[in-house]
């Protein structure tokens, strides 16, 4: 049995007509397109109450597919029949008034009568190989480049249109550090001194004394080996070296963004969203891990959001909060905007001393694309001193090794760049987590 020899939907009154009959098989398309746009009308009715039909859903896919068969087998038929050049004869007669009511029905232009004789000449020529006939001779055009169109060649632009990639500005507001060695380290200040009130004869005991602590951002590698042939440098219409240096340089920016937000430390920067977060408060939480404010609702906002971010900004030591900003996507800040407070008014404000974020209960907001976006128990706003709370270290600049002698004709292009980035103090930055 073939593709169009298929048993037809049982729900279909007329029963299938001959498959070579083309006059038939038209009626039954639209016997079976009638009895389809029923069953989906009921199906919508349905579906608009609040139910689903399972019966009547595979009812409208069946009719839906048998519809298209049958126009499959129409089209078969038309295309044998043409094929054969039925010139004279019935039968030739009821495919052209079977295809031009089809045609006719759907607005479809068609002429039946010059794509016979189309056939017709193209199969004298390949018989016989006389001179190519007027029915089938190419004449010149732009649409065919042996015949007229390489002569017809478009102006060049010297504008690239290039994609926009969004990324995180992490430099922008975290400490950056270069340095002159493969690591950066520093001391953590967290314990105090010990003190008493004493009389003025009383005996003065020791106290306990501070310890200090340190901290490590080791440096990272990223590289790159792009490789173009010397031909193409040489002759290409513009700068191809300064083209891939930049298009290398801006994917090492976006990749070192992406790690300072969400990295996860191997090979690479551990990010400033990648630590572990307690909902314990400054004086009770291990150092090491930020602290956060859960939404109230797994993976959303929550029913108070207001309430939440305000609880975030005063979970802030004062200190940290004359520099703070908030951090978060494109897609959270979106529905942040949307938020109200007890009396009408939207927490997010334009700011018009800058192009985008605005301001959130009177703090900036930088937009970062690699941040989590909201799922559930994602940490997807930030809010604090980023300064304070993240650095970045530069080893050095990019370094590009031109290499024209491993493959001759070839040169490539070995770029790498070495950073690193680590949380360096865990109370300068808060973070709203989407968790019930």
């Amino acid at each position: 049995m073939t593709m169009h020899q298929k048993m037809p939907f049982r729900g279909i009154a007329s029963v299938r007509a001959d498959a070579s009959d083309p006059a038939a098989l038209v009626g039954q398309i639209k016997s079976a397109f009638e009895e389809f746009k029923a069953a989906n009308d009921q199906r919508i009715k349905a579906l608009e109450t609040g139910k689903s039909d399972v019966v009547l859903d595979q009812k409208v896919d069946t009719i839906n597919a048998t519809i298209t068969e049958l126009q499959g087998q129409l089209a078969d038929v038309a295309a044998k029949a043409a094929a054969r050049g039925l010139g004279q004869g019935g039968g030739d007669d009821a495919v052209a008034k079977a295809a031009a009511a089809f045609a006719a029905e759907r607005g479809i232009a068609t002429d039946v009568e010059a794509y016979k004789g189309y056939v017709s000449a193209l199969d004298t020529y390949f018989r016989r190989g006389d001179a190519t006939p007027a029915a089938v001779r190419a004449e010149m055009s732009v649409g065919s480049d042996p015949d007229g169109g390489y002569s017809v060649t478009p102006d060049m632009t010297g504008r690239i249109v290039q994609r926009v990639y969004e990324t995180s500005p992490m430099r922008q507001v975290a400490s950056v550090v270069a340095i002159g060695t493969d690591a950066l380290e520093g001391f953590n200040d967290l314990d105090e001194a010990a003190a008493s009130w004493v009389g003025e004869k009383q005996t003065r005991d020791d106290t306990a004394t501070p310890t200090l602590g340190k901290w490590s951002i080791p440096v990272h590698e990223q590289a790159a080996m792009p490789k173009t042939t010397q031909k193409l440098l040489d002759d290409s219409m513009f700068n191809i070296e300064a083209w891939l240096s930049g298009k290398v340089a801006d994917k090492f920016a976006r990749s070192e963004n992406a790690a300072f937000v969400a990295g996860d430390g191997n090979l690479k920067p551990r990010g400033l969203f990648a630590y572990e977060t307690l909902a314990t408060g400054d004086t009770t939480r291990a150092w090491g891990k930020f602290q956060h404010i859960v939404s109230g609702t797994s993976g959303t906002l929550g029913a108070t959001p207001g309430d939440k971010l305000i609880d975030l900004v005063f979970s802030l030591k004062a200190f940290y909060r004359n520099n703070a900003n908030w951090m978060m996507s494109r897609s959270i800040l979106a529905d942040i905007r949307k938020i109200k407070d007890g009396d009408g008014n939207y927490l997010w404000q334009p700011d018009y001393t800058q192009r985008q974020g605005g301001l959130l209960l009177g703090y900036g907001i930088v937009e970062a694309e690699d941040v989590p976006a909201a799922a559930a128990n994602s940490l997807s706003v930030a809010f604090g001193d980023f300064r304070e709370a993240y650095t970045i270290v530069d080893r050095t600049g990019i370094h590009v090794l031109r290499d024209p002698f491993t493959q001759k004709g070839f040169i490539r292009f070995y770029t790498t760049k070495r950073v690193g980035g680590g949380a360096v103090n865990f109370e300068a930055a808060k973070f709203l987590k989407l968790a019930a």
